[in-house]
């Protein structure tokens, strides 16, 4: 590989980076109040609303069921809207950011609803509010899961980060369409893969360790 190959190669690798953590943080913050409000508001929920739960279950069900690549281009008034521009590193945020939050959310809701029902009861009986469950019953007990399921959220972010690059959003899957693909640059092609092996890899490592230690307590 020439110099110039190896600088994009590391700007490359930031720009996925950023697209990943960005897009995660943002899903996080929204998906996780998201799954709250499907938990309270289910048939059996802390207050039952049916009608709005089936609502928001269908618009998470509908983002969740649309493959990446088209969402991507369904958004892209959208993400011109928010960001000015529909291609480059923090256009790609947008559409990553908005297919990770629903998928966050029913993996984060399928978690709170594994928490024993015995200990909402219980705490239903001591005359906590609903917030008081949330917080201090509901989340504490299911934050092992949650925190596995969003790692297997941020793995699918990386491969998500790299279709996008493929469509004019830069990272890895950019370096690899352009140089790997097109000029039929194995040793690039070659590397990139060992790189997105070795994020996926590290970030479930870290994934792993931290439901671990949460477990263990």
């Amino acid at each position: 590989m020439s110099a110039m190959p190896l600088e994009r190669l590391w700007l490359a690798l930031l720009d996925t980076l950023i697209m990943v953590t960005a897009s995660a943080t943002f899903a996080v913050l929204a998906g996780l109040p998201l799954a709250l409000l499907l938990i309270v508001t289910a048939p059996d929920g802390l207050r039952p609303a049916p009608r709005l739960h089936r609502v928001i279950g269908a618009v998470v069900n509908g983002f969740r069921a649309t493959p990446f690549i088209v969402l991507l281009v369904a958004l892209l008034p959208f993400t011109r809207l928010v960001v000015g521009v529909t291609i480059g590193v923090w256009a790609a945020v947008v559409p990553l950011a908005i297919s990770a939050t629903p998928f966050f959310a029913r993996i984060a809701e399928v978690s709170l609803r594994e928490v024993d029902r015995g200990l909402v009861e219980a705490a239903q009986a001591m005359g906590c509010e609903r917030r008081h469950i949330l917080w201090h019953v509901l989340l504490p007990e299911a934050l092992p899961s949650i925190i596995g399921g969003f790692t297997i959220t941020v793995v699918s972010l990386i491969g998500a980060s790299a279709i996008a690059g493929a469509v004019g959003a830069g990272g890895l899957g950019d370096l690899a369409i352009r140089y790997g693909y097109q000029r039929f640059d194995t040793t690039t092609m070659a590397i990139v893969i060992v790189i997105l092996i070795a994020l996926v890899t590290g970030v479930q490592g870290a994934g792993d360790w931290a439901v671990r230690r949460l477990r263990a307590r």
